[in-house]
């Protein structure tokens, strides 16, 4: 028993932790950071104002992660963020198709506790900061509601995700609110004071059907008019969740010291909205729904910006100018919304595309004027313009990879962020990886890069089987070729079915990059006049020479009377596109701005989810030779210019890659990474997926020594990035990667082997 007596003052339990990273803010930005660090073996501090990790993407808000894939409704291809956030939605797809959002909560929380150089604070807010001199945090103040324990964390490096930038404020680093003027970076899509300065803050509700009847009386706080809302005719009885991003409030109001009183506003339309539903007459069909849940929490889009040693603003994204401490990427749209949020006249938002991802640089990851402090998350160092598309979570959590890896190398070498080293920084992110687009990973250490690369077979492209449904011309469809450097493109034959007389316009098209996937230079054009009739082969003739390696599009413009042969067999690197629309990200087939805001004007052609988007059925006159095992150690782990992935021939009944040494070589450490489809977005909440394992996946390996040896051996697989560490190190002179299944019907393929001696 505990019996204390009367006191004049009691100090609540106070517990001291030294580390190496204070991470506050555990969103996905902050704990991926977190982990990224911890992997590589520095003490980190996770500090978590919530019961649950993920911030926006938790249970408690519901926002689906997305970042430069923009739901497949741009032209980045193969765009999906990978490393540490990569494994958390390709982990979420094979457990979560569904996209339960309690799910998704255990996967981000399980990764966080399996590290044990994590020490992880939930329910624990930081409020205090103490500096050594004025450029230097020394220490934080956090305190845990639920223990009622008091936290003092030290360390020579702190890192602010925490979304509003508590700790950069409270240590006085510079920041801003509000969106910058036109003239200040000559961002021309900059807003003037009509459309507003800040994002707002939404909160998202839930529905299901009970199968019988059920009665809905509004609480006396709920919007009672709801013509107020001047989109009030856009709700629907199917919408839930995040589907309704637009019921957004409060950027004309602090976003930070407002957030109670946004937060009631929004409750007062969420259940005014489902008051309008449920008993307007309007949705018969929402007689037996009832409302499963309502966020306590805003889903919070915008406060302060920090200052790095760089802005990244509006050029920077559309013109994907190049940063040589580039150690990120983002791709979604440069999107703004208006400050009236869903009170506003104008459309929830007003997205403009880049043709391509862009760099993200190092210099807006940390401050510029507090020495220690690394920013995270959507604080980081941008414009409100390029914050428009920066400011997603799936970006953020990538940028927020390369924080907890400079960390390490800042404490390795007694660094402050400033002074860490860009090019070891790119290479350990990469090894992990990361992609930073145009930066390929160089890896002296690599002992694969000193051996000879040999293999069972290599996919010569020469055709694909006529087996799947035939494709309906009611798009302008195209299918993607991967073609080497100084190629000359071969000729191309199809097959369609013609139902009336009729012409069809075949383009070859490329990008105005290599690295680009948006169709916007001719290379040739072919008109073809087909009677009626099943079965027609076509040929568009070849004979251009490529000059650079890059995908060419073979472009059938749109005609619903003419369909396109199919095949089901899907193959790493390979994509049709459709000039089809997704007006959730504002792709209505072409951005056409009518003044100039410094964005361009540029076609959309992207791929159709699976079980749709088959490539075609086609034969080439000559074989594309682009898929050989050079490609394991060419710096590149994903389709960009080319395929970059060694790619077994299509009928290969026991694939092998393997790699020789003149002497015998020590090896403990063995990455490979295989296709996990980058191209999907692999939402994690509301949307539901067909796969829980991407079919270009290799299922079942196994890694021989050589003398036959089994070293590895791994039959359920679905990641992309393995990492295979030695009990003991082994020394040989060949190691075989054995592909036994695969996970869909592809062929077996492998974007990167490595090997390590330590």
């Amino acid at each position: 028993m505990i019996s204390a007596p009367p006191a004049p003052y009691r100090e609540l339990k106070l517990e001291r932790i030294d580390c190496d990273l204070v991470v506050v803010g555990g969103g996905l930005a902050g704990t991926c950071s977190a982990i990224t660090a911890a992997r590589a073996g520095i003490r980190v501090a996770l500090v978590q104002d919530r019961p649950v990790l993920g911030g926006n993407a938790s249970s408690e808000v519901r926002l689906w992660a997305l970042g430069a894939t923009a739901h497949m409704g741009n032209n980045n291809r193969w765009a999906r963020e990978s490393g540490v956030i990569g494994e958390i939605l390709v982990e979420n797809m094979y457990r979560n198709p569904e996209g339960n959002p309690l799910i998704v909560d255990t996967i981000i929380l399980e990764k966080v506790v399996s590290e044990p150089n994590i020490r992880l604070l939930l329910n624990t807010a930081a409020f205090e900061v103490t500096k050594s001199d004025p450029d230097t945090i020394e220490s934080i103040r956090a305190f845990c509601s639920q223990n009622s324990t008091m936290y003092e964390l030290s360390a020579p490096l702190f890192c602010d995700a925490s979304g509003d930038g508590v700790i950069g404020f409270m240590a006085g680093a510079a920041f801003r609110m509000g969106a910058e003027s036109a003239e200040e970076f000559g961002e021309k899509l900059a807003p003037d004071e009509n459309y507003g300065h800040l994002l707002g803050h939404s909160i998202y509700f839930y529905t299901k059907d009970t199968g019988r009847p059920v009665r809905f009386v509004p609480p006396s706080y709920a919007l009672d008019d709801i013509t107020q809302i001047p989109r009030w005719r856009n709700f629907h009885a199917n919408q839930q969740g995040c589907q309704l991003w637009w019921i957004e409030y409060g950027g004309r109001l602090d976003t930070v010291h407002d957030t109670e009183k946004i937060k009631w506003e929004l409750w007062k339309v969420v259940y005014g909205v489902w008051n309008y539903i449920k008993n307007s007459g309007e949705f018969p069909e929402a007689e037996t729904m009832t409302l499963e849940w309502v966020g306590t929490i805003p889903g919070k889009r915008e406060s302060r910006r920090f200052e790095g040693d760089y802005m990244l603003r509006q050029q920077d994204v559309v013109e994907q100018r190049a940063h040589e401490d580039a150690v990120s990427f983002g791709g979604w749209a440069l999107d703004l919304h208006p400050a009236d949020g869903i009170y506003s006249e104008k459309p929830g938002c007003n997205q403009w595309h880049s043709r391509g991802v862009y760099q993200i640089p190092y210099r807006c990851l940390y401050s510029r004027n507090i020495s220690n402090l690394f920013l995270a998350g959507r604080i980081t160092s941008m414009s409100h313009v390029a914050f428009g598309s920066t400011r997603v979570m799936l970006t953020g959590a990538h940028a927020a990879q390369a924080v907890g890896m400079a960390a390490v190398l800042c404490k390795r070498d007694a660094v402050l962020p400033r002074d860490a080293n860009i090019t070891q920084l790119q290479r350990e992110l990469l090894r992990r990886g990361q992609y930073i687009p145009n930066v390929p990973l160089v890896d002296d250490d690599d002992l694969v890069r000193r051996g000879q690369l040999n293999t069972s077979s290599s996919l010569a492209l020469r055709q694909l089987p006529d087996d799947g449904e035939p494709q309906a011309l009611s798009y302008s469809w195209a299918q993607m070729f991967p073609v080497a450097a100084r190629q000359t493109m071969p000729s191309v034959s199809l097959v369609v079915d013609v139902a009336e007389s009729t012409t069809l316009e075949v383009e070859l098209r490329t990008s105005d990059r290599p690295e680009n996937h948006t169709p916007d230079i001719m290379l040739a054009s072919q008109t073809y006049r087909l009677e009626a009739g099943s079965n027609q082969r076509i040929t568009f003739d070849g004979g251009q020479v490529i000059d650079d390696a890059r995908y060419v599009f073979l472009c059938l413009l749109k005609n619903p009377a003419i369909q396109v042969h199919a095949s089901e067999k899907r193959v790493t690197g390979l994509l049709t596109v459709a000039n089809a629309q997704n007006p959730a990200v504002s792709n209505f087939g072409k951005q056409e701005p009518t003044e100039d805001i410094g964005v361009d004007t540029f076609e959309f052609w992207v791929p159709l989810r699976r079980p749709q988007g088959r490539n075609f059925a086609f034969e080439l006159s000559t074989p594309l030779n682009v898929f050989g095992a050079e490609n394991v150690t060419n710096g590149w782990s994903r389709p960009t210019f080319n395929a970059n992935a060694w790619i077994a021939a299509l009928d290969d009944p026991a694939p092998q890659l393997s790699v020789t040494w003149d002497t015998a070589q020590t090896i403990s450490q063995i990455d490979i990474i295989f296709d996990a489809d980058y191209d999907h977005p692999m939402e994690t909440v509301l949307m539901t997926h067909p796969e829980t394992a991407m079919p270009f996946c290799v299922k079942a390996f196994r890694i021989l020594g050589d003398k036959g040896q089994v070293i590895a051996e791994c039959r359920d697989n679905y990641l992309d990035y393995r990492t295979i560490r030695l009990a003991e190190p082994i020394q040989t002179r060949t190691l075989t990667i054995e592909i036994l299944s695969m996970n869909g019907n592809a062929p077996a393929a492998i974007f990167d082997l490595r090997c390590y001696s330590e």
